[in-house]
């Protein structure tokens, strides 16, 4: 039974990293989070499949954003045709603070799908530099492209 959409129901911390970063992205599902904070997430590495996804690695980080959703955003987010493959899982992110928060991650195993609209990339890496993220990581994303 999928869940109501209520304004009054139970979040959860969520960590998004690939194009879901990007505020445009969320709002085509009607999302609007009131607040997004930037977190980093260790011991993964961001890949393309050819949506973004993540793999374990110990020696990459992947930054993102760490915000709050219902149930029932998720369920919405995750229920397009070209975001099905993912998951949710729980992860351990860290903050700019240095705090440390459980947050549901997304993540898929195996293809993606297909990109969904076109300059994918460019919908991960503009609110990156907006979001501030440190200049490594935008030129890795920048490495994807290649």
């Amino acid at each position: 039974m999928p869940f109501v959409n209520n304004p009054d129901a139970p979040q959860v911390r969520v960590f998004f990293y690939g194009s879901f970063i990007n505020r445009h992205v969320l709002a085509r599902t009607g999302y609007h989070p009131d607040k997004v904070e930037v977190a980093r997430l260790d011991g993964h590495d961001i890949s393309l499949r050819p949506l973004a996804t993540l793999i374990r690695s110990d020696e990459r980080c992947v930054y993102g954003v760490l915000t709050h959703a219902t149930h029932a955003q998720l369920e919405k987010l995750y229920g397009e045709d070209w975001v099905r493959a993912y998951l949710p899982e729980p992860v351990v992110v860290t903050t700019r603070d240095g705090a440390l928060h459980t947050a549901l991650c997304y993540i898929a195993h195996g293809r993606t799908g297909e990109a969904p609209f076109g300059g994918y990339l460019d919908h991960i890496i503009e609110p990156a530099r907006q979001l501030a993220f440190p200049a490594w990581y935008i030129e890795r994303l920048q490495a994807l492209r290649r």
